[in-house]
């Protein structure tokens, strides 16, 4: 939590030097703010970031729209963040997998926080998948190459490699 966070304030361009900590067994993340009580929780503090750097699009622009954000990062938290069975991973990367059929984005066209913070939640996941197993969750592959390569993501988070060219085709 604390180190995407860290990312996250990096790539909104905000100056950094936030002092975050983590909240009982589950380690839900805190921000101290000096003003008052800290801020808790992922989704509260990466939309409170995004108001700071004055970047509220990334929320979304519609009604309909941050609604679908706020689903997306509600599911991250819910269910990637806790989900670390091999069976909880197949199910996350096929509803992934079969809502990114018909989009680019999480949230349909647009770059969303929900794409940021399910990147970074997806990366260890995403980095231990198997060239078959990155195939046959195409869209998921797709969406995380795509993530991974716009500007400011990645930072120093590793490559993933997606092999591009079939190795073998159904041509005879």
């Amino acid at each position: 939590g604390a180190e995407e966070l860290e990312l996250l304030e990096r790539l909104l361009g905000l100056p950094g030097g936030n002092k975050y900590g983590v909240q009982g067994e589950r380690k839900v993340p805190v921000l101290q703010t000096n003003n008052g009580p800290g801020l808790t929780g992922l989704m509260t503090i990466a939309a409170h970031l995004v108001r700071q750097a004055r970047k509220e699009q990334l929320l979304g622009s519609t009604a309909e729209e941050k609604a679908v954000v706020q689903q997306w990062l509600e599911y991250r938290v819910t269910r990637v963040n806790g989900g670390s069975s091999k069976e909880d991973t197949g199910t996350i990367l096929k509803d992934l997998n079969m809502h990114l059929e018909d989009k680019v984005y999480l949230a349909g066209n647009i770059f969303t926080l929900a794409d940021v913070l399910m990147y970074y939640g997806l990366h260890h996941i995403m980095v231990d998948l198997t060239v078959q197993e990155k195939e046959k969750y195409l869209n998921v592959s797709r969406w995380f190459n795509h993530i991974q390569h716009y500007p400011g993501v990645r930072q120093h988070l590793s490559n993933v490699v997606f092999i591009k060219n079939r190795l073998y085709t159904n041509a005879h």
